[in-house]
């Protein structure tokens, strides 16, 4: 059934029931009040010998028997002592981490397991917010065991009522009070937290326990008095040796006895104890607030038609003691003119705030909920079951009228002369999907046989990649055509000579290029240079290397120091190559001499290397040998590493006569290799670092030469001849149409 826009405030106090139903007023400030009832219980339920819950039962039952709360909300209050209430004054924050700050404070404010209790938070009016930062904030905490609510919703549960909101009795009276007393409080910008607005002292005197709330319409502070009428009752029965009956009715008659006097002789103890614990209740909010003062009290609670009572608080707290007369905020001539709502007034003030807050008027109010979510949400999920089963019914008939449909289309085309062609469909469909399948498992074996041979050729690929390498270095070196063009001097010849060959794999080749060391010595060659700088500008191929001109390349000491990252190097797996040698050829200066050599022919050279696809070419002639760039074997970066100085060295005397004793040793055999990987050990043990290996017979017999000792470095990451084929077969497919063809095979 849908929801009407009335709500029903209950208040099941421990004398009587109190129930009121409002619904919107004419006015934002007003609502309508067109029902109510006021039942009292045959015993209180605090009185020894009373079944609480067969009277709240009973008294349930009577007010349903009068009333329908059907489609209607319904709002209902717990005692303010079986809660909790905090409020909380935040630190600048953002705005949108206030639940998460809220939600630690919770862990920290409430003494129980957050699974064990049900709690709502709201945020206080008269903070401010600039920037997405909440200023001056204050947080209402409020918690409730989950026993305890249980306990108050089991009795409404039974009698058949669905309860929207449970809302502890002291803020049901803030919202009254806010809605109905202090309508002239300024707005929330006007707020200012250090000269607020006088507050007001809202006091509603119980059966057992009295409700006290402090509030301004911004801040509040609440406390549950334990005093009410009950005690007022029990000093009576003490002092005067009455029943308790007996008692309870001289007290609600106090004015119309014998002898006045003696009853409030006899209540004047627990006059006095209501006022200390009042005094004290106002000292303390005073004292945590200071900016504070109070204006008035409001009186509610039968208990305050005591004669003499209200003017003896005013007169003891040199405050104002207001009692209410009427709502002002409550329309409605058929409950406001009803006796029996005049004569308990002062009763209805929790169901008013119930009902203020079940209607979601008034400025400033609070709309906290401990009602349990599980219940919400078994409401949500019941609300919306009709809607599914509406849902679910529409989509069966659909299927059903689409099923006859369909039914009734095949039975206008269903023949037997369309079975044989059916059949020989089907046939065709299994036959197809047969052959997909065998198709499926050859192409399995042809993976499989691709795979194998790929394993096969590539370890045929791996046993040449060590041949290429070295053949690679070997072309490197700067060599002569013919033995006739070689100086007879070695200070002539261009040659340089390798005397050690190392190749160190490493994980991660940037790791070595990045290296401060390699940082400082590594020279781009000038086509590299200008490629790194623009990479569609030409670059002379015969361009020598720079001469190294840092103060880094002439002193040594300076390598570890800082210098600028730079080129991008190379990466991933790899091997680091180191060749150490030596020249004696010095006139251009040693080290721009393997500059201009070594190096930049590992910078730009192309080596002969046989095919891996043997193919005919042009002429007819298979083409066996082809050219292959260094770049393309997976050399580069190649770095001269701390140029020594060059130094005068002794070696051995080409033109000495060789000793007799120790054939062997002349010139042809002790002379320095012709260049190559070879080369150093032509020279003797040390390959030439040294004195070169002189015999015995002919010690004495040496000339001096200036030598220059080399150390180059360079990557590679082996490029095998399949993969090598791969690449250029995959951009001669690339290329443009008309390209020439590859003049570097021959």
């Amino acid at each position: 059934m849908a929801k009407s826009d009335a709500v029903w405030g209950i208040d099941i106090g421990q004398c009587s029931l109190k129930a009121l139903r409002c619904h919107p007023g004419d006015r934002p400030d007003q609502i309508t009040a067109d029902a109510f009832d006021f039942i009292a219980y045959p015993k209180i339920l605090s009185q020894p010998g009373a079944d609480a819950g067969e009277l709240i039962r009973d008294a349930l039952a009577q007010f349903l028997s009068r009333n329908t709360v059907r489609g209607d909300r319904v709002a209902i209050s717990v005692p303010g002592q079986n809660g909790l209430a905090r409020f909380i004054k935040l630190p600048p924050v953002e705005a949108k981490k206030i639940p998460d700050i809220v939600r630690y404070e919770a862990r920290q404010q409430i003494p129980f397991d957050l699974a064990d209790v049900i709690w709502d938070y709201q945020r206080m009016g008269g903070g401010a917010e600039e920037e997405g930062f909440a200023l001056e904030t204050e947080i209402g905490l409020f918690a409730m065991k989950r026993d305890q609510v249980h306990r108050a919703l089991e009795p409404l549960i039974k009698a058949g009522i669905e309860v929207d909101v449970i809302q502890l009795t002291p803020l049901a009276l803030y919202n009254f009070l806010l809605f109905d007393q202090l309508t002239e409080r300024p707005s929330a910008d006007q707020y200012d937290p250090d000269a607020p607005p006088a507050s007001t002292v809202i006091l509603s005197l119980g059966t057992d326990a009295t409700d006290l709330v402090v509030t301004n319409g911004f801040r509040v502070w609440q406390r549950s008095i334990p005093l009410g009428g009950n005690h007022f009752t029990r000093a009576l029965t003490k002092e005067l040796k009455l029943t308790f009956a007996k008692a309870e009715h001289l007290k609600c008659n106090a004015a119309s006895a014998q002898d006045p006097k003696v009853l409030f002789q006899a209540m004047r103890p627990v006059f006095n104890d209501l006022l200390t614990e009042i005094q004290r209740s106002i000292g303390y909010f005073q004292s945590i607030d200071r900016h504070a003062s109070i204006e008035k009290i409001v009186a509610l609670g039968n208990a305050m038609k005591m004669p003499g009572l209200r003017r003896y608080l005013s007169q003891s707290l040199g405050i104002d003691v207001v009692r209410v007369e009427r709502f002002r905020g409550l329309v409605g001539s058929e409950v406001l003119d009803a006796p029996a709502f005049k004569d308990n007034l002062l009763c209805y003030g929790v169901c008013y705030g119930l009902a203020v807050q079940g209607l979601g008027v008034g400025r400033g109010t609070l709309s906290t909920n401990l009602l349990p979510r599980e219940i919400l949400k078994d409401r949500f999920i019941r609300s919306k079951k009709p809607w599914a089963v509406a849902a679910a019914a529409l989509l069966l008939l659909g299927c059903t009228i689409g099923y006859a449909s369909l039914s009734m289309a095949l039975g206008t085309v269903e023949n037997e002369e369309f079975k044989p062609a059916e059949s020989q469909v089907t046939t065709v469909v299994s036959m197809a999907r047969d052959l997909d399948s065998k198709k499926t498992d050859i192409e399995n074996e042809i993976k499989k046989a691709q795979e194998i041979g790929d394993h096969l050729v590539g370890n045929v690929d791996n046993r040449v990649l060590w041949l290429e390498l070295l053949r690679a270095i070997n072309q490197c070196l700067p060599r002569y055509e013919t033995p006739e063009e070689r100086p007879k001097e070695y200070d002539k010849r261009k040659e340089l000579h390798i005397a050690s060959f190392t190749a160190d794999q490493v994980p991660d080749l940037s790791t070595w290029f990045n290296s401060p060391l390699i940082q400082h010595w590594y020279r781009p060659s000038e086509k590299a240079a200008a490629a790194a700088a623009d990479p569609a500008a030409p670059a002379d191929p015969a361009a020598p290397l720079p001469a190294a001109t840092s103060p880094i390349a002439t002193d040594p000491s300076m390598m570890n120091s800082e210098v600028p990252a730079g080129p991008a190097g190379p990466s991933g797996e790899g091997w680091v190559v180191t060749l150490q040698g030596f020249t004696y050829y010095t006139e251009e200066g040693g080290a721009d001499f393997v500059r201009n050599t070594l190096l930049k022919s590992l910078e730009d050279e192309q080596i002969v290397l046989p095919v891996a696809d043997p193919k005919p070419g042009p002429d007819g002639q298979t083409i066996t040998e082809e050219l292959v760039s260094l770049k393309d074997l997976g050399i580069s970066h190649p770095v001269l590493i701390n140029p020594l100085k060059e130094e005068i060295v002794p070696i051995l005397d080409p033109g000495a006569a060789p000793d007799a004793a120790q054939p062997g040793t002349g010139p042809a055999a002790a002379g320095p290799g012709a260049g190559g990987l070879a080369g150093g050990a032509a020279l003797g043990g040390d390959g030439g670092m040294g004195i070169p290996g002189a015999a015995a017979g002919t010690r004495g017999r040496t000339i001096m030469l200036k030598r220059f000792d080399f150390l180059v470095r360079f990557a590679w990451k082996p490029t095998p001849p399949a993969e090598r084929l791969k690449k250029k077969t995959e951009g001669d497919a690339a290329g443009a149409e008309g390209a020439e063809p590859d003049a570097g095979a021959f």
